[in-house]
């Protein structure tokens, strides 16, 4: 079993939350990972993005070579983009499909989507959107965390015990709502 997966967005979207879930789900079942972040200004709404790898082998290297990442989870579709050189061609990119606009010359969202669209394997959804309609727009990354399920190589069970421990600090209800993010992300997730 190996997944090497590139996590990516900006600042305040939850990137490294999907990589510490997915990291405690993948310890909990006697898996190896590895794991490299880059905070960039994130503070800013600069980019945010961790090569999370996990094996059930011993792995060598944090860092995930160009064209090995098995998949890119991205909460933000120009940071999906981003990392596509480091997509294996049968790879999957799951991202969300509302953008970020931190940048004046940010391109017309039909044109980055259009450019995801052509990889063989995607899946793309409006995770603010939901998440919004699930009652919290900062559920959106658990939203495609959950369509991310459907590729990942660790139970999905796993991934819910993660987020129980993960959000389980802040109490009753934002795990409950967590869990509904994933949930519904996983439901939407067609493959």
């Amino acid at each position: 079993m190996k997944n090497d997966i590139i996590i990516a967005g900006v600042g305040g979207q939850g990137i490294l939350s999907i990589a510490a879930i997915i990291a405690t789900a993948a310890v909990n079942n006697n898996l190896y990972i590895k794991q490299s972040e880059v905070h960039g200004m994130s503070q800013r709404g600069g980019e945010v993005q961790s090569h999370l790898r996990i094996s059930s082998s011993p792995i060598a290297s944090d860092l995930i070579p160009t064209g090995a990442a098995d998949m890119i989870i991205s909460l933000e579709p120009m940071e999906a983009l981003r990392y596509i050189p480091w997509l294996k061609p049968d790879g999957w990119i799951i991202t969300n499909t509302e953008p970020f606009l931190n940048i004046p010359n940010y391109p017309p969202i039909e044109d980055v989507l259009a450019e995801i669209k052509k990889r063989p394997h995607h899946i793309m959804m409006n995770a603010d959107e939901v998440a919004r309609e699930l009652g919290s727009e900062k559920a959106a990354n658990m939203v495609i965390l959950g369509a991310a399920t459907r590729c990942l190589d660790i139970p999905y069970e796993e991934i819910e015990k993660a987020i129980r421990n993960f959000f389980g600090r802040k109490g009753e209800e934002i795990v409950k709502m967590n869990l509904s993010a994933l949930a519904k992300g996983r439901e939407m997730a067609l493959l």
